[in-house]
């Protein structure tokens, strides 16, 4: 039964057909009670889009203070709270999300972009000539964490190890990792941009973090501190999302190969074809609130103070939404999917994902014939992040075909 699920449990997520559950949840008991675990107390439970979306836009009643990935909110909250513009209300969020929007809207990205694609096209033939490769190690994995380390202009020596620490920060290859691995990597990476920001700060750049150094607030100049926490959203939304996004969609070509010739055949989009991998994928399982008055939703009260998880992978997969939600179909439209969440909230670096994916999705179709499994997937052990962290694959080249940079 999926109220007997644990859904604090990593391994939860790695030994069920999630789907079901999610279907069963959206069907009987929509706005579900969780009971408190060892991990720490009772949360709600939202999984209809609809009642996922008047969470998210409900800025009056709900808080993102309060943490928003359900591992962080039930071991007592952000320490970003209030500081860092995922767990940040307004006006102080609208000033914080106006500033960065700044340096991740699509005019200042289009240089950003020419590079994302022409080593995304690299990579693939480069994989292609060898003619098999860890489809998430070699390709998924580089392009977007250079891509914003580009825009931070972080060194190229410093990347590989900041990858190693954002995996390890959300997510695990293994089901029980090292204790304390994860926040571990989390003081690193936030150690990492606390030296960056000093130098930012007595030579500035054009980058965001000199943008959020030198810039002045209603509420006057951003902290050392608090430039480091957002540094570290940055790092880890623009990292994660489009990663696993990539990862997903190459395995559900090869396990819908009509999908895949759709795509190579040029029947779809790249453009359609990125919204569905985002819907198919929902790297992103859910995001947090907590309600700051009583809130009435599908016959249930959830309380004031009361922690609330609303659960985007299951908003995706909607059938009220989505006719066929559990087709992989790249063609859908309209969709209208949550994967890059919803409201004031909703992905800063949309666009950039967005940019990623479909340069990753045009390079398959232009340089790949033909893609087959050439060893075991290993999926992520996270209550947080879905996706598979590595995915050996074998891929036949395509006829020989001219490119621009």
């Amino acid at each position: 039964m999926p109220d007997l699920l644990d859904l604090t449990d990593p391994r939860t997520y790695a030994n069920n057909d999630m789907d079901e559950v999610w279907r069963r949840f959206r069907a009987d008991d929509p706005v579900h009670w969780h009971p408190a675990t060892e991990r720490g107390p009772g949360f709600w439970v939202i999984s209809r889009y609809a009642d996922i979306c008047a969470v998210l836009r409900d800025d009056a009643r709900f808080t993102s203070e309060k943490g928003n990935v359900l591992a962080t909110m039930l071991a007592g909250g952000d320490t970003g709270a209030g500081r860092m513009l995922a767990v940040t209300d307004p006006p102080h969020h609208t000033e914080l999300r106006r500033l960065l929007l700044r340096a991740f809207a699509p005019r200042p990205l289009e240089g950003v972009a020419r590079r994302v694609r022409r080593a995304t096209r690299l990579l693939l033939t480069e994989a292609v000539e060898r003619g098999e490769c860890d489809f998430a190690r070699d390709i998924a994995s580089v392009i977007p964490l250079a891509t914003i380390c580009d825009l931070l202009d972080v060194p190229e020596a410093d990347r590989r190890e900041l990858l190693t620490l954002t995996k390890s920060a959300l997510a695990s290859d293994y089901a029980d990792p090292d204790a304390g691995e994860d926040r571990l990597a989390r003081a690193e990476i936030l150690l990492y941009f606390a030296d960056l920001v000093k130098e930012r700060r007595a030579s500035p750049g054009a980058d965001p973090i000199s943008l959020m150094a030198t810039a002045e607030l209603p509420g006057g100049r951003l902290s050392d501190d608090d430039i480091v926490l957002n540094c570290y959203s940055l790092i880890m939304g623009g990292d994660e999302t489009s990663r696993l996004a990539m990862i997903g969609a190459v395995h559900a070509f090869m396990a819908y190969p009509d999908q895949w010739a759709a795509l190579r055949n040029r029947a779809v989009t790249v453009e359609s074809a990125g919204e569905e991998v985002l819907r198919w994928t929902t790297p992103t399982m859910h995001f947090g609130r907590a309600a700051v008055a009583d809130v009435e939703l599908d016959g249930r009260t959830i309380a004031a103070g009361d922690l609330v998880t609303t659960w985007l992978v299951s908003g995706n997969r909607d059938e009220s939404v989505f006719a066929a939600p559990d087709t992989f179909d790249l063609a859908r439209s309209p969709n209208k999917h949550l994967a890059l969440g919803y409201g004031r909230h909703f992905c800063i670096g949309a666009h950039l994902g967005r940019v990623e994916i479909n340069a990753m999705l045009d390079g398959l179709r232009t340089f790949v014939a033909g893609m087959e499994p050439a060893g075991t997937e290993r999926r992520l052990y996270s209550s947080f992040l879905s996706g598979i962290s590595s995915l050996p694959v074998r891929l036949k080249a395509a006829e020989p075909v001219g490119w621009e940079e």
